[in-house]
């Protein structure tokens, strides 16, 4: 595999190549109905993915839940009788089997309902000729090509063999599916429980759909229960339950609208009986956070929605532990590539974001709106808000969830960045989390950084859409701007009132015409507070985003080093279903989220991710897995899958790891810090010394930590605690690594610091935000990318999240 190095992308200087690869769609598709939407995207395989956000009311005439002009067939081919008082036979179940193109369910019904049907179907039909009303012109022309009589049921009667009797109703429900008046009626679509996301392709087969009663409560998050655990205070509601083949949701029956999503995951069961649902006829549905508690009719359904729930929930990946303890499996030949800096990695996701057709979804440590994603920037058009704002236009839904900072310590103004972004569109959708005093979150942070785009492609790893973030290899100190243009007039066209009678046009100064050393003829790359250096001046005044905050000509720039990743496919479909859940987890948390301006978030299916409409250019085979770090608080749920794999990673090197990081803290005295990375590499290093193999290990990390201050004057606390926890970690006190080494080792180590120089006379420390371990085997390289810096707490307790890829290139 190349060096991350080798895969640089070459900055984009060309302003005319830009605009000849801009893509642009004039057609907005936010107030389109669902007809006109099934109408501009439908296929014989199925509906479009963007009907999940323009859901109709159930019982709204008219409604397109059928694949248009796909036909829909039924067989009844088996029956199950039951014992019963009655002497009329309706303990008999008909099982249904129906196609509707690729899609294939069964449904099972008693005579009694084929007799709702019909008597549900002629009321509306006589309603239709009695009520001669606009709102039913529709129906009405459709209602002319159907006959005058309806299919009867009554023969039926005629006849006791059970055979025969299939056979009757199976050719009464085809004669009536073939009718479009009788197959789009409202009655008939409950009958073969369909609904209004039965047919999206991308979310899969079919699964089980139909009314239950499901009651309120049962969340596992503080403040949402009526009396801490116990369900005392409850209501039951009428509501539409869908099941896919990795999740489930419950519509409302009135406006359609998605009230509650459920994640299959390892905590995912199903349990009925009064035993655990303290209601007849009622199951029971858990996994990390939430117990939903749902009744149906009669035992038959009871057990009926058990066995398919079941399964539907068997064949998927994310109800099993996966390797590391993360949530999702590894994904073999998943085209991936790697970036070392911002620059490639920002001109190839602003590619990608051209590409978006349904959904792009954002969470960030920190978002700047107005950052530029292709430099040098001579538009608007590359600018991130503008780029949103114009997807948005077309239709797409841009749902972005930004870490809301402790302001007293933080000034990134999350705030600026969500009301900007917001105030573009409607179809941008902004949320902020955590509510620090509710939750009790005071000293953790989101700390992701990912795009996911039509759940197809993912952007993830260490660099925000931020200022700062932009760099390249050449790390450059200074920008000071395109040539200045000369203004002076000769002397001779001068009057004595300093007024020129001939105004010669100015010309600018050319490269050649410069001084050496004259940097005012440097390609400006870093506008207003996109020129920082974080250690001189913290950003401040960040609705201004287009002021300097810093001398340019005084202070030189903070490099910024840091990795990225993209995955294609079913990788990018875990990245998406992380941001899923956090996100649908955020809606459930905060009580102003809780209307229907934010939407409920479902994950595609896996079964279709092949399906790859639009990959990055340089992209290459791998075998990814998609980690992270977890808690609670975040998502709901627990997991330090990037800790697992850091330590897989170096107990099972084999020659060196390579880890760079922009803190290092890891175990010292196990009393402050519990995480054992530290306890890992020295482990591995005694190991080699005691097989006198030869074995390395290099930590890079930054000079100073990327905090204000100076230590020259006494401040700069910010930096001396990072410098403090990281030299106890490293080489002071008994319990550091170097101590306990040195035992066995000697002082074998070697150490440097890294500046950098320029034309102007300063220097500056190279800023290093990567994380990344890097192995090497005898036979391949093994890669953990993150943005997870080895801080104390984050990686036993979790209470930073984060998300990470984990690639083995030569594993396909």
């Amino acid at each position: 595999m190349a060096s991350p190095e080798e895969i640089i992308e070459p900055m984009v200087v060309n302003s005319a190549a830009q605009n000849l690869n801009r893509r642009r769609f004039s057609q907005d598709i936010h107030n389109l109905s669902p007809d006109e939407i099934d109408g501009l995207m439908s296929s014989s395989d199925g509906r479009p993915f963007l009907v999940v956000h323009h859901l109709p009311e159930i019982k709204e005439a008219g409604v397109p839940y059928l694949i248009p002009g796909v036909p829909i067939t039924c067989r009844v081919d088996n029956t199950e009788r039951h014992t019963t008082r009655s002497k009329v036979n309706v303990g008999t179940l008909y099982t249904v089997r129906l196609t509707h193109g690729p899609f294939n369910w069964t449904v099972k019904r008693k005579y009694k309902h084929f007799q709702e049907l019909h008597r549900d179907l002629y009321k509306h039909k006589m309603m239709l000729h009695l009520l001669p009303i606009g709102r039913f012109a529709k129906e009405r022309q459709q209602l002319r090509t159907m006959s005058e009589e309806m299919p009867s049921l009554h023969g039926t009667e005629r006849t006791r063999r059970t055979s025969s009797k299939m056979k009757y109703l199976e050719e009464y429900l085809n004669e009536l599916l073939e009718n479009t008046f009788c197959r789009n009626d409202h009655s008939m679509l409950e009958f073969l429980s369909i609904g209004a996301l039965s047919f999206v392709t991308d979310l899969g087969p079919k699964g089980l759909e139909g009314p239950i009663s499901k009651r309120s409560g049962g969340h596992r998050v503080q403040g949402l229960n009526c009396i801490g655990h116990h369900q005392v205070c409850f209501r039951w509601s009428r509501r539409w339950l869908v099941v896919k083949d990795s999740f489930l949701m419950y519509m409302n029956r009135d406006n359609g609208c998605i009230n509650f999503v459920l994640l299959f995951d390892p905590e995912f069961n199903v349990k009925v009986g009064r035993a655990y649902t303290d209601t007849t006829y009622g199951v029971c549905i858990e996994n990390f956070t939430r117990n939903l508690i749902i009744k149906c009719s009669s035992y038959r359904q009871t057990h009926w929605w058990n066995h398919e729930i079941n399964r539907l929930a068997e064949t998927c990946d994310f109800i099993k532990v996966q390797r590391f303890g993360g949530f999702a499996p590894s994904r073999a030949n998943t085209l991936t590539k790697w970036y070392v800096n911002g620059s490639g990695y920002f001109a190839d996701l602003a590619d990608a974001l051209e590409h978006a057709k349904e959904e792009i979804f954002i969470t960030d440590w920190w978002l700047s709106p107005e950052v530029f994603l292709k430099r040098p920037a001579t538009d608007d058009y590359w600018r991130l808000d503008n780029i949103l704002k114009r997807k948005a236009e077309q239709g797409v839904k841009v749902c972005v969830l930004l870490y809301k900072e402790m302001e007293i310590a933080l000034g990134i103004n999350s705030e600026h960045s969500k009301r900007t972004l917001m105030d573009m569109h409607p179809n941008i959708k902004v949320m902020r989390h955590p509510d620090h005093v509710s939750s009790v979150v005071f000293l953790w942070a989101h700390h992701e950084k990912m795009v996911a785009i039509d759940q197809t492609i993912a952007f993830v790893g260490g660099i925000d859409l931020a200022f700062g973030r932009w760099d390249d290899s050449q790390y450059r100190l200074t920008d000071l701007g395109l040539p200045e243009k000369s203004e002076k007039q000769p002397k001779e066209d001068v009057d004595g009132n300093g007024v020129a009678d001939n105004v010669k046009p100015s010309e600018p100064v050319t490269q050649a015409e410069q001084k050496p050393g004259d940097l005012t003829g440097n390609t400006k790359l870093w506008l207003g507070k996109d020129y920082s250096n974080f250690i001189k001046k913290d950003w401040v005044q960040l609705d201004r985003p287009f002021e300097d905050n810093v001398d340019r000509t005084q202070v030189p720039r903070m490099p910024w080093r840091d990795l990225s990743a993209t995955v294609h496919g079913k990788a990018a479909r875990d990245v998406a279903r992380h941001f899923i859940q956090r996100w649908n987890f955020t809606k459930i948390f905060k009580n102003k989220y809780k209307d229907d301006f934010y939407p409920y978030l479902l994950p595609k299916s896996h079964c279709n991710a092949h399906r790859l409409p639009f990959t990055v250019p340089g992209s290459k085979k791998a075998k990814v897995q998609v980690l992270r770090s977890a808690d609670r608080w975040s998502t709901g749920t627990c997991e330090s899958s990037i800790l697992n794999a850091y330590i897989h990673t170096i107990e099972n090197s084999e020659h060196y790891i390579y880890i760079e990081n922009q803190f290092f803290i890891s175990c010292t005295d196990k009393k402050t810090v519990y995480n054992e990375i530290g306890d890992a590499i020295v482990n591995r290093i005694l190991r080699a010394h005691r097989e006198q193999k030869k074995y390395r290990v290099f930590v890079v990390i930054p000079l100073l930590p990327g905090f204000e201050g100076d230590l020259s004057t006494g401040g700069g606390n910010a930096i001396k605690a990072i410098l403090h926890l990281t030299y106890r970690t490293m080489c002071r006190g008994e319990h550091s690594i170097l101590s306990r080494l040195s035992e066995a080792t000697g002082t074998r180590y070697l150490h440097c610091s890294l500046h950098f120089h320029s034309s102007l006379l300063f220097t500056s420390c190279l800023n290093i935000h990567v994380a990344v371990c890097v192995e090497r085997y005898v036979d391949r390289v093994h890669h953990t990318l993150w943005p997870q810096n080895t801080l104390p707490a984050l990686t036993v307790t979790c209470h930073r999240a984060h998300l990470c890829p984990q690639q083995d290139p030569h594993r396909r």
